[in-house]
């Protein structure tokens, strides 16, 4: 392992993930949303600090397995790469129709402009005006 990668981790342990149905029916009610041309992101406050993420993957937008596989790959490595600046967020990414003919480096800039400016858009309390898990 280099030094870099033992500073941040960037795993994707199963505490990052949003695993239940009832997870994912949380954020869906409570939300603010992000989007832009390939991406809509839901994103809810959660009280444990911990950073949460769920993928919403439609089959109707993305027919081939190989596009939704790689529309995954590149929300989950931004995901991991940005977890730390994400505390007490639980996300769900789910793609738009452009995001089956956009290349790996347009859907990744895309995801990172929009977890940036969820970023940006927390106050300096550190909370983010999202609906929190009460």
């Amino acid at each position: 392992m280099t030094a870099s990668r033992d500073s941040v981790d960037q795993s994707f342990p199963r505490a990052a993930r949003l695993l239940t149905g009832s997870d994912y029916s949380q954020v869906f009610k409570q939300n603010k949303r992000y989007s832009d041309k390939y991406w809509t992101i839901l994103v809810k406050r959660n009280d444990t600090g911990l950073s949460r993420l769920g993928l919403a993957i439609a089959k109707k937008r993305a027919k081939r397995a190989v596009d939704r596989n790689r529309i995954k790959r590149v929300a989950r490595e931004a995901f991991r790469h940005q977890r730390s600046s994400l505390s007490g967020m639980e996300l769900v990414v789910m793609n738009r129709d452009a995001a089956t003919g956009a290349s790996a480096q347009e859907l990744r800039l895309s995801i990172d402009r929009l977890l940036g400016k969820m970023t940006r858009s927390t106050p300096k309390s550190g909370h983010l005006s999202v609906p929190s898990g009460s």
